[in-house]
């Protein structure tokens, strides 16, 4: 059964292969998307510019840009739109690096209607649960020695400042509200990915590991954000 509210959302479809292209936006459109078309990263990069989208599905392997480049490009305008890879590679490297760069879920060809439909909408259910709320969070706080600016998702740590991605502030927003306590790896991706999350751990380990890179004074020696080995994380809140 259709829902109404499917009528406003808009999803860019990334994909050089005519037939796969032309059969995801049959698809969409028959479950009430609104979908525009690329035919290369070239052209994806370019609408994304031009318009606003609601989701984005990227095959990885496109001429002019690659799906990697354009989620780079997504990224650097938009940290909140849902981006879903598209790959008919199924070694992890791929699937690692997709989720790296921004992406929040991937499916390998050949894939199935129903696969793609549910992956869609438990990506777009996540992207408007688990946003961080960073009034209610509050603007400004310190972790560790580093002082976290949430509204300009930026951190400062000594003399140096990094821009912080929106699930790196979530972490940080979820840590902070569970000091010195153990959280488990599937807590933190329930907390921050959502329960629907299809990915591993490991996206979360590195996540962690870029994180620490710019909380912790010394990251080859963390320890504000500590290893809890075959658990999770804590974050030791007198660090």
């Amino acid at each position: 059964m259709k829902d109404d509210r499917m009528e406003t959302l808009h999803i860019l479809v990334a994909e050089d292969d005519t037939h796969i292209r032309n059969g995801l936006i049959d698809t969409l459109e028959s479950e009430g998307y609104r979908t525009t078309p690329a035919r290369n990263g070239k052209e994806a990069i370019d609408f994304f510019e031009a318009e606003a989208f609601d989701l984005v599905l990227l095959d990885i392997m496109m001429p002019a840009f690659s799906g990697y480049d354009v989620c780079r490009a997504i990224r650097k305008k938009d940290e909140q739109v849902p981006v879903i890879m598209l790959t008919a590679k199924s070694e992890e490297i791929d699937k690692v690096l997709g989720l790296e760069l921004g992406a929040d879920d991937y499916i390998t060809k050949p894939f199935g209607v129903h696969e793609l439909l549910a992956r869609i909408g438990a990506v777009l259910r996540r992207s408007r649960r688990h946003r961080p709320t960073i009034e209610k969070s509050g603007g400004r706080f310190r972790f560790g020695s580093a002082e976290i600016n949430g509204r300009q998702y930026r951190v400062r740590i000594g003399d140096k400042s990094f821009d912080l991605s929106e699930r790196e502030l979530k972490l940080l927003y979820y840590f902070r509200a569970n000091p010195d306590a153990v959280l488990s790896r599937d807590e933190l991706l329930n907390a921050v990915w959502g329960i629907e999350y299809y990915g591993t751990t490991r996206t979360l380990d590195q996540h962690i590991a870029r994180l620490r890179k710019k909380v912790e004074p010394d990251p080859g020696s963390p320890q504000v954000i500590t290893t809890v080995h075959g658990v999770g994380y804590r974050y030791n809140s007198r660090s």
